[in-house]
C-alpha cells in the first residue's frame, strides 16, 4: 500500500504530463490514469452584455471585455466558474468603450477599437490582433487545457503561447537574474530565501504579470492565479512560452500596449498604484538587527546628526521587543518607548518598528489570548491550530484573509501610534516556518467568505498582513498617511505597502541583482522598491558599501540594513574619503526630493512606473532588450550605478535626444554609448535637455527648514520637452480632494532664444514665492529676459556659464533671448 501511496504521489506531483499516464496494473487497486484534456472544436457561443461564452460541449470558456486594451479569459473545464473573486483586482469596471462579436469561416472575432480576439473553431487556439496594423500579439501555441488534481480536487490548469524567434520578455516581479526573462522557468511560491543567489527561484513575492515584446511592439499577460504557479518562457521548447498553476482557475488578462509604458500602465488600473507616501518615507533610512537598547539608538540618531548626514528614519528590529512578542516591548533595553520616541521625533527622527505574523503561544500574553478567544487564528484541516516555531518560539498565526481578522490586527496598532511610531515593517510573512519553511497545504483560510486551503492562500497572505496593517493605521492616525513595508505579496500589494528585496549578501553581485530588481518591480507594477543597502548578511569593503548608497540615492525605497553578526555600517564607518562621499549623495537624495516627489505623483495619479529601463524608454532597439544596468528615475535623470569593482570608467547607453552630464553640464547625443569616467566619487548620472529639474535646500530631514525658494534647473534643448512639479501637504490625504498643486514646465529653444511655459492645477498653494533659476546649456548670449512681459535686469552668468536669475513663482511665461 504504502509502495502504491509513492506511486499515486509521484503522478500529481510531476509539473508537466505531455502524455496520458499509463495504468499502473497494481493489483491493490484500481488507479485511473491521469490525463491532460485539451479544449476540442468550438460548439456554440452565447453573449452576455461584455461577456461571450464559448463552449465545446462540456468545457466552457468566458471571454470578457474590461476596455479598448484589456480583455480578460477564463477557462471553466466543465462549464462551471469559480466565484469572480480577486485580492489583486477589486473590482473589473468595464470602461466605457464599443465591441461586437462575429462568426466568420474558420473563426469567431471579438474586437474592439484596439484589439481583437480570435477564437478558432476546430482546434479553440485564440489569439489576439492590433487592430491598426494586424500584427498577431499573443496566440495559442496549443488550447488550454487541464488534468484532474486526485489529491486535493480541482484541476491543474494550463495555457500555452507560441512565441516569437526574436521575442523577449520582462516583469514577473521578485527574481534574480538577468532582466530579459526569456530562455528561463519560473516558479510563484512566497518563500524566505535567506542569501538567495544569482537565478535562484522563488523568492519572496508573487506577481504574475510580464510584458511580451516581439517586432517592436508589447503586450501583457496577468495571469490572477493565487496557487503555486511556473511560468516557461521558452526554456523547454524555444518556440512556445507557458504559464500554468497547481489549482484554481485558469484566469488571465491579455492587456494591449503596443508600448511597453502603456502596458503597464493599464496593468495598473487594473491592480491599483501605490497611494502617495508621506515625503519623509523618501528620505534616507538607517536599520539594522537590532539597534538596542535605547542608548544605542540615541548614538546612532547623533552619529548623524553630528555628522550632518541627513536621515529621516530609524528602524527598531525584533530585540525591542518583549520576548519577540510582537505589540510589546522590552523594558530593560527601552525602559519608555513614548519619550524615547518623542526624543528622537525633537531631532527629526520617525521611528519605524517591525511586526511579524507570528504570535507566541502564552496564555498571558495578550494578543494571543485575544486571537485565541475570537478564533482568529488559522487551524489546520481537522480543526487543530496551525503552530510553528518562529522568533517567539511555538506560534499561532493570524488568517488575515478574514476581514474581521484584519480589523482587529489593525486596531492591534494604536498603543503604537499612541506612543509616536511613525512607520511599521511587516516581515516573516510570506509566512515563514522555522523547519518547515511555511504552513502546510491542509491550513484553511477564510478567503474573505470564499474559503480555501493554504494552497490558494499562501500567495496572498503576506499581502493581506500589510492590508490589515495599512488600513489599521490609516484609520489610527487620522488623515496621516501610513507607511508600511511588507517582505511578501501578490500582484495588487503595491495599493498597502512598499517592499525591499529580501535578504540579500555584501557582494558585487548583490549589488548587480539589487540594481535589475528594483527595475523589474517597477516594470511589474510594484514602485516603491529599494534593498537593503551595503548587504544584509556579509561584509561589505568600503568601496562596495559606497557604490551602493550611490545607487540607493535612486532607488525609490533608501534604506540600509545589516545583520546583528556582521559589523556595524552607517554611512560614516568606513571613515573618510567614504563618509563624505555618503554625504554628498545622500544630500543629493534630499537635494532632489521635489522631484523625486513629483515623479511618485505620476506614478499614483497616471500609473507611470518609477524607475524605468532602458528596454521601456526604446523598446524598438533589439540590443536594448539585454542592456539592464542603466535606467531612468522618472523620465528626465538617467543613472548608470557602477557595478564593478575598481571601475575606472564604464560604458554607458544613452536614448535618443541630447543628454546633459549631471556633473559636468557636458551635452552627448543619444543613441549611442559612451564612456564615462567613474571615480570613487562619481556615478554617471545623466539629465534629458529640456528638462526642468527642481531642488529643495539640504535638510537633514524632510521638514527641517521652511522653503524660501525653489531651485529650478532648466537644461536648454532646441525642441519642446514638459516637466512637471508636484506639491502638497507632504503628510495628508487632502491631494485626494484636489488639494495640491501640479505644475507643468513647458521648454522650447532656439538658436537665438529659449520660452519657458508654466500651468497650474490644483488648490494647494506653496508657502514661497520665488523661483530661482539655473539655466544649463544656453548656446547664445543672454541680452534680455522677460518675465509675463517684463524685463528682469538682475540676472549673471555663474562659472559654469550658467544663467542665474529670479522671479514669482506664479509666472506664466518666461523668454530668454540673444
Amino acid at each position: 500500500m504504502e509502495e502504491n501511496k509513492e506511486l499515486i504521489n509521484n503522478i500529481i506531483t510531476k509539473e508537466i504530463v505531455e502524455e496520458p499516464v499509463q495504468h499502473l496494473n497494481n493489483p491493490v487497486t484500481d488507479i485511473k490514469p491521469i490525463v491532460k484534456k485539451y479544449l476540442s472544436p468550438v460548439q456554440s457561443v452565447t453573449t452576455v452584455g461584455n461577456k461571450f461564452f464559448f463552449a465545446d460541449g462540456d468545457a466552457k470558456v468566458e471571454i470578457r471585455v474590461v476596455s479598448d486594451e484589456i480583455i480578460r479569459v477564463r477557462l471553466a473545464p466543465h462549464g462551471v466558474f469559480l466565484d469572480d473573486f480577486s485580492y489583486a483586482v477589486p473590482v473589473v469596471d468595464q470602461k466605457v468603450t464599443t465591441f461586437k462579436l462575429e462568426e466568420l469561416a474558420d473563426y469567431y472575432s471579438i474586437s474592439t477599437n484596439t484589439v481583437t480576439c480570435k477564437v478558432r473553431k476546430d482546434d479553440f487556439h485564440i489569439s489576439f490582433t492590433d487592430n491598426l496594423n494586424q500584427m498577431v500579439m499573443s496566440e495559442d501555441a496549443t488550447p488550454m487545457h487541464w488534468e484532474e488534481n486526485i489529491e486535493f480536487g480541482g484541476y491543474y490548469v494550463y495555457a500555452t503561447k507560441k512565441c516569437g524567434t526574436e521575442e523577449n520578455f520582462f516583469g514577473l516581479g521578485d527574481k534574480s537574474g538577468n532582466m530579459n526573462l526569456r530562455g528561463r522557468h519560473f516558479q510563484n511560491w512566497n518563500t524566505d530565501a535567506y542569501s538567495f543567489g544569482w537565478d535562484q527561484d522563488p523568492l519572496y513575492r508573487t506577481i504574475p504579470f510580464y510584458v511580451g515584446v516581439n517586432q517592436q511592439a508589447a503586450y501583457g499577460i496577468f495571469f490572477d492565479n493565487t496557487f503555486r504557479s511556473y511560468f516557461d518562457f521558452g526554456r523547454e521548447d524555444n518556440s512556445k512560452t507557458s504559464f500554468w498553476a497547481d489549482g484554481g482557475e485558469l484566469q488571465y488578462y491579455y492587456i494591449h500596449g503596443p508600448h511597453m509604458m502603456d502596458v503597464v500602465k493599464r496593468y495598473q488600473t487594473l491592480t491599483g498604484t501605490h497611494p502617495m507616501p508621506p515625503k519623509w518615507a523618501l528620505g534616507y533610512h538607517q536599520c539594522r538587527w537590532s539597534y538596542y537598547p535605547e542608548k544605542k539608538v540615541k548614538e546612532i540618531a547623533d552619529g548623524f546628526r553630528s555628522r550632518n548626514i541627513p536621515c529621516d528614519a530609524i528602524y527598531l528590529d525584533i530585540d525591542y521587543m518583549d520576548g519577540y512578542r510582537c505589540f510589546t516591548w522590552n523594558k530593560s533595553h527601552f525602559p519608555d518607548p513614548k519619550r524615547m520616541i518623542k526624543e528622537l521625533a525633537n531631532d527629526g527622527f520617525k521611528t519605524v518598528v517591525m511586526i511579524d505574523p507570528g504570535i507566541k503561544v502564552d496564555d498571558n500574553y495578550w494578543v494571543f489570548k485575544e486571537g485565541k478567544e475570537n478564533n482568529y487564528f488559522c487551524r489546520r484541516s481537522d480543526d487543530y491550530f496551525m503552530e510553528g516555531h518562529v522568533w517567539p518560539g511555538r506560534c499561532q498565526f493570524p488568517d488575515f484573509t478574514n476581514p474581521t481578522v484584519r480589523e482587529w490586527w489593525g486596531n492591534l496598532y494604536k498603543e503604537l501610534v499612541d506612543i509616536g511610531v511613525a512607520g511599521v515593517w511587516n516581515d516573516m510573512n510570506e509566512p515563514a516556518v522555522f523547519g518547515s519553511g511555511t504552513f502546510p497545504n491542509d491550513v484553511r483560510h477564510n478567503y474573505d467568505g470564499y474559503r480555501g486551503s493554504h494552497r490558494k492562500a499562501h500567495n496572498v497572505y503576506g499581502m493581506q498582513m500589510v492590508r490589515s496593517t495599512y488600513d489599521g493605521l490609516k484609520k489610527l492616525m487620522r488623515n496621516k498617511r501610513p507607511f508600511t513595508i511588507t517582505r511578501a505579496g501578490y500582484s495588487g500589494m503595491q495599493r498597502y505597502g512598499c517592499v525591499w528585496t529580501g535578504d540579500n549578501v555584501a557582494t558585487w553581485e548583490h549589488l548587480k541583482i539589487g540594481n535589475i530588481q528594483c527595475q523589474r518591480m517597477s516594470v511589474s507594477g510594484v514602485p516603491f522598491c529599494g534593498t537593503d543597502i551595503g548587504g544584509f548578511s556579509g561584509e561589505p569593503d568600503p568601496e562596495l558599501f559606497t557604490r551602493w548608497i550611490q545607487l540607493g540615492t535612486f532607488s525609490p525605497f533608501m534604506r540600509a540594513h545589516s545583520a546583528g553578526d556582521t559589523a556595524e555600517r552607517e554611512p560614516w564607518s568606513f571613515g573618510e574619503p567614504y563618509t563624505s562621499i555618503n554625504r554628498t549623495y545622500i544630500e543629493l537624495r534630499y537635494r532632489l526630493l521635489p522631484y523625486l516627489y513629483s515623479v511618485f505623483w505620476e506614478h499614483h495619479r497616471y500609473g507611470f512606473p518609477i524607475l524605468r529601463p532602458l528596454v521601456m524608454l526604446e523598446q524598438e532597439n533589439i540590443s536594448n532588450g539585454y542592456r539592464q544596468d542603466e535606467f531612468t528615475f522618472g523620465d528626465k535623470i538617467l543613472v548608470c550605478p557602477v557595478l564593478e569593482q575598481g571601475a575606472a570608467s564604464r560604458m554607458v547607453y544613452l536614448p535618443k535626444g541630447k543628454w546633459y552630464n549631471f556633473w559636468t553640464h557636458e551635452v552627448l547625443t543619444g543613441e549611442s554609448e559612451h564612456s564615462i569616467a567613474t571615480p570613487l566619487d562619481h556615478m554617471p548620472l545623466f539629465v534629458r535637455a529640456g528638462s526642468v529639474i527642481p531642488e529643495y535646500p539640504v535638510m537633514q530631514y524632510v521638514g527641517e527648514k521652511d522653503i524660501d525658494e525653489v531651485l529650478l534647473n532648466v537644461y536648454f534643448a532646441d525642441y519642446e520637452v514638459n516637466s512637471f512639479l508636484f506639491e502638497d501637504h507632504g503628510d495628508t490625504f487632502a491631494y485626494e480632494q484636489d488639494i495640491y498643486s501640479e505644475k507643468k514646465f513647458s521648454v522650447k529653444g532656439t538658436q537665438y532664444a529659449l520660452t519657458i511655459e508654466q500651468s497650474r492645477t490644483g488648490l494647494y498653494t506653496p508657502n514661497y514665492e520665488l523661483y530661482n533659476y539655473n539655466v544649463v546649456g544656453l548656446p547664445f548670449n543672454v541680452n534680455k529676459i522677460t518675465v509675463d512681459d517684463k524685463d528682469i535686469t538682475d540676472y549673471t552668468l555663474d562659472e559654469h556659464n550658467c544663467l542665474r536669475f529670479k522671479s514669482n513663482k506664479n509666472f506664466t511665461t518666461i523668454k530668454i533671448y540673444n
